[in-house]
């Protein structure tokens, strides 16, 4: 018999799976669709020397930013810094690894890992520091491109706007921008949910990412759905 896919809490749902040294791939655009009860149960697992590919690290004290203060990150894959001044502080002070990459390549990198393609070329960053170290080809149009190496994770870290049982995810707006590359990329993926309704009851072509690629889901539920329950739970009594 199947055993279901939800923890009680997000610190559950990481017990047994948050490891030092682990790579991890978290989802997110700006503070947009960013798995905060995930972050927070990751911070207080006090794991270290973790590789976080994520497009970037929140702001000082939020999000990725809480680890980055924690000192459990020894390096970053992202595309932008941003306002974190702390993390721009620990990179130039030389206390932080960072492999920056263009946002599009970054996205593309995360997808391929989930899909089992090894690397790709890309004219993105040819002819420049991006290009340094890689190999590079000039194809029949004449144009010279850059190979790129896929991005998987031992975890992926992902928040979704709403689940079924079965783990099918629908995601809202710019949060759908990273986070169902960072799931397919994870060997073992978690995902924080506002809602989580029966299976069945998503309409199949709004779902955004399949359940076979979710492992556990976790419900926060916004105070505003909080509220909304609880009106809900009293009118049915």
């Amino acid at each position: 018999m199947a055993t279901s896919k939800r923890f009680p809490d997000a610190r559950a749902a990481l017990a047994d799976l948050v490891t030092d040294g682990q790579t991890l791939a978290v989802g997110g655009f700006g503070l947009c669709g960013i798995p905060e009860a995930l972050i927070a149960a990751l911070r207080d697992s006090g794991a270290k020397d973790l590789t976080v590919i994520s497009n970037n690290a929140g702001v000082d004290g939020f999000g990725l930013g809480q680890l980055l203060e924690t000192r459990q990150i020894r390096k970053m894959i992202s595309s932008y810094v941003g306002e974190n001044k702390e993390f721009e502080r620990q990179y130039l002070g030389g206390e932080l690894e960072l492999e920056f990459n263009p946002q599009g390549t970054l996205a593309e990198r995360l997808r391929a890992g989930g899909a089992g393609i090894p690397a790709f070329f890309t004219r993105t960053g040819y002819g420049t520091v991006v290009a340094e170290g890689k190999e590079t080809r000039q194809f029949e149009d004449g144009h010279w491109y850059v190979l790129e190496t896929a991005l998987k994770a031992d975890l992926a870290l992902v928040k979704a706007w709403k689940a079924d049982e079965a783990g099918n995810l629908v995601f809202r707006k710019t949060a759908r921008n990273f986070n169902p590359a960072c799931a397919m990329a994870g060997k073992v993926c978690v995902a924080e949910v506002e809602e989580v309704v029966a299976t069945g009851q998503l309409d199949p072509d709004h779902v955004h990412l399949p359940g076979i690629y979710v492992d556990r889901l976790v419900l926060n539920p916004t105070p505003e759905k909080r509220i909304e329950q609880r009106t809900v739970r009293q009118e049915t009594r």
